[in-house]
C-alpha cells in the first residue's frame, strides 16, 4: 500500500497581513525596551542602596553572659543590641554593656 497524503486547507500557508507583522514588531520592540530599562533601574537601585551606608563599627569580640546564645543583632547610631531567647543586651560601640532588657515569655 502506498502512503497517501491529502492536502487540506490547513496545510496551505495563508497570507500574513503586513500591518499585523508591523504591530507585533512594535510590541516586541517596546517590551524589549521596557525590560532593558527595568534591568537598568534594578541595577542602579542595588548600587545606590548597597553602596551608600557603611557598616557600623563593631568591636572585634563580644562576651555574652554565661548560657546566652545570640539570635539576632541590630544596631543604632551609638549602640548595638544582641537578642537572645530571654534578654536583649544593648552595648556601646566599644563593647561595654549599657542595658539589659528581660523578655517575658508566657
Amino acid at each position: 500500500m502506498q502512503n497517501e497524503t491529502s492536502v487540506t486547507d490547513d496545510d496551505i500557508p495563508q497570507p500574513i497581513d503586513p500591518a499585523l507583522v508591523r504591530y507585533l514588531k512594535v510590541l516586541v520592540t517596546a517590551l524589549t525596551a521596557v525590560m532593558i530599562l527595568g534591568l537598568v533601574a534594578i541595577v542602579t537601585l542595588l548600587v545606590v542602596r548597597l553602596g551608600s551606608a557603611p557598616a557600623p563599627a563593631l568591636p572585634d569580640q563580644i562576651t555574652l553572659p554565661e548560657g546566652l546564645t545570640p539570635l539576632a543583632v541590630t544596631y543604632g547610631p551609638d549602640w548595638y543590641a544582641i537578642a537572645t531567647a530571654t534578654q536583649i543586651l544593648i552595648y556601646t560601640p566599644d563593647g561595654t554593656l549599657r542595658q539589659t532588657i528581660d523578655i517575658q515569655t508566657d
